[in-house]
């Protein structure tokens, strides 16, 4: 048995909350792509935010979106998306509004806000894109009808907890919706705040479900892949992977179902480990050393 894929989450696991990227993650990306193993980043970054830091990486395949959108980054060719339909759009927006919390959107190049605030803030301060502008807007909704945009995801944040909103928005419509709370432990230190955020997108849309399509589009079984994270959205990827591994700083309800945690964390190089542990680049078996 070998793996194939290997798919990776971004921040968190890769890269750490300064933008650094271990040396030791590089070379062993770097070992993965001599060895023709295939490489996909899967992130909650839109296309436009996350391929800049894809070309560093040299991968094959981007998962973006949290699932909403997966792209040949050899070709730039878009092989699946899903996006959000205009009422789903209004009714996240208007939910949020009516509890004045805040709101913004995810398009192929453009991030729509009312105010650079929470995860928007975030993307902002990292200044990790190229070409994706930031529309701010006092109508999103308009916005994006106006410049006739297509929404992978919305995004409603808060200082507070979100459960009572992911209910109401789940009784309603047929989203996916995944709630990430930065409290304590997981305080935002980009931004310096904790708050908590919901994830919003079409539905049957997850890092999960986007790899799944990955795998038959690319003709593998389960067993031949590896899926590597640290966040409560790279939770169903890492359980249902041939090989799931959590790195030290992740989530511990990821670290419950992962096949291995890490010793390190992102910034000691996580991802390496992992990679080490169960590739022999040797002849591409793999190291079953739990």
């Amino acid at each position: 048995m070998s793996i194939k894929l290997i798919a990776s989450d971004l921040d968190g696991t890769i890269i750490d909350e300064n933008n650094f990227i271990s040396p030791n993650n590089i070379n062993a990306i770097n070992d993965i792509n001599k060895k023709n193993i295939s490489f996909a980043v899967c992130t909650g970054k839109s296309y436009s935010i996350g391929k800049s830091l894809c070309s560093k990486f040299d991968a094959q395949y981007g998962i973006f979106g949290n699932g909403s959108h997966i792209v040949d980054l050899k070709t730039g060719k878009s092989i699946y998306k899903n996006t959000l339909s205009i009422d789903q759009i209004k009714s996240c927006i208007e939910t949020a509004n009516k509890y004045n919390l805040h709101v913004h959107a995810y398009s192929d190049n453009e991030v729509i806000t009312t105010g650079l605030k929470y995860m928007d803030l975030r993307n902002y301060k990292l200044n990790l894109f190229s070409s994706s502008k930031f529309l701010i807007t006092d109508d999103i909704l308009e916005c994006i009808k106006q410049n006739n945009l297509s929404i992978f995801q919305i995004v409603i944040s808060s200082d507070v907890h979100l459960n009572h909103i992911k209910s109401e928005l789940s009784f309603y419509n047929d989203f996916s919706i995944t709630t990430i709370s930065k409290f304590g432990k997981y305080k935002d230190l980009i931004i310096g705040k904790e708050y908590e955020y919901l994830s919003i997108s079409s539905k049957d849309t997850d890092k999960n479900k986007a790899l799944d399509f990955l795998k038959r589009y690319l003709g593998l079984q389960n067993n031949e892949v590896m899926a590597v994270g640290d966040n409560l959205n790279d939770f169903s990827m890492i359980k249902h992977s041939g090989i799931g591994v959590a790195v030290a700083n992740a989530y511990d309800e990821v670290k419950k179902v992962a096949t291995y945690t890490t010793e390190h964390n992102v910034s000691q190089g996580a991802f390496a480990e992992a990679v080490y542990k169960f590739i022999d680049f040797n002849n591409n078996n793999i190291n079953i050393n739990l």
